[in-house]
């Protein structure tokens, strides 16, 4: 994929349904920029051990694209923003106090931050071309995230959470997106069309010792998470219309399928106690927020009829 190709099949499959011009979205990712099935990611941001908290996502609940928060059983659903145009990417930070996510409210798509409650919202990155899937470190200093300046290739970078200090990790020829720190902050899993093809990659936190993980010839979407144990990595794999979801060990052996409707599943994020993963999936015909197993058993939506984005599990 040349160019934002990545980042628009990102984008387009976690938005179809909102962003159905694409030359004004293409406007958008030179002065509005967009992301994609995030934004269905959206990520896939990292879980980290816990108890089950409470899911974050992106959701059009009557219009505009909000972020919520909700119980797993679907119950207690509350609205944390309300600001024009798509609120989405929500990522949790470790101790579940804080939520970062990504807004085109400005014009451009930036990462912003907020209390879990939903206050104290504010702007961390000012990048103009686009900031989307933003991850907390484990520790909650710095936020890793997929953008881009102007019309180049997108990067990942890492900032610290008051907007100073922003780093590129990330500068070969290609796309690097959607990158998700482990549970030790060690290492950083993300895509990269760097080999023709998206694939899983993993570095360490700092950028160096980049390895391509996945290495088969099936196009690999968002968004890649780490299990609470950092033992396996989840995540989407499309070798047509339709993807599944999947699981690999962090050494790339025993790769596992745990969807195979006749739908696109995408975006897993596993429970802070390892036992659950919430994913996308348009199953339905619509894109709704899911819950199975951990072994793909299970499988429900939880807010059937909803178009949600994607989510991030908190722990508590």
């Amino acid at each position: 994929m040349n160019g934002h190709a990545l980042v628009w099949h990102a984008l387009e499959k976690l938005t179809k349904e909102d962003l159905m011009n694409r030359t004004r979205i293409r406007t958008a990712v030179i002065g509005l920029a967009v992301v994609g099935q995030l934004l269905a990611a959206t990520t896939a941001q990292a879980v980290y051990p816990g108890k089950d908290g409470r899911l974050a996502f992106g959701a059009r609940v009557g219009g505009n694209a909000d972020v919520y928060t909700m119980k797993e059983n679907g119950n207690d659903l509350r609205r944390l923003t309300d600001a024009a145009g798509l609120d989405i990417c929500a990522s949790f930070s470790a101790d579940g106090d804080d939520i970062a996510f990504c807004s085109n409210r400005t014009g451009a798509f930036e990462i912003w931050t907020m209390k879990a409650n939903g206050s104290a919202e504010r702007q961390v990155t000012h990048l103009g071309g686009f900031a989307t899937f933003p991850d907390y470190s484990p520790d909650g200093r710095r936020i890793a995230f997929g953008g881009s300046i102007a019309d180049a290739d997108s990067e990942i970078y890492v900032i610290d959470a008051d907007g100073t200090d922003m780093v590129a990790l990330t500068t070969d020829p290609g796309n690097d997106e959607l990158p998700v720190w482990s549970p030790t902050g060690e290492r950083i899993a993300f895509l990269s069309d760097r080999s023709g093809i998206p694939q899983v990659w993993l570095m360490d936190a700092d950028g160096t010792d980049q390895t391509q993980l996945t290495t088969d010839s099936t196009p690999k979407t968002q968004l890649p998470d780490w299990s609470p144990d950092g033992s396996k990595i989840a995540f989407a794999s499309q070798p047509g219309e339709f993807g599944d979801i999947w699981i690999i060990d962090v050494d790339g052996s025993d790769p596992f399928q745990l969807t195979a409707d006749p739908g696109d599943d995408f975006a897993p994020v596993w429970s802070p106690e390892g036992t659950q993963i919430a994913f996308l999936s348009s199953r339905s015909g619509t894109r709704e927020l899911f819950v199975m197993n951990a072994d793909g058993s299970g499988q429900r939506s939880l807010l059937p009829g909803v178009v949600a984005f994607a989510p991030s599990w908190g722990a508590r």
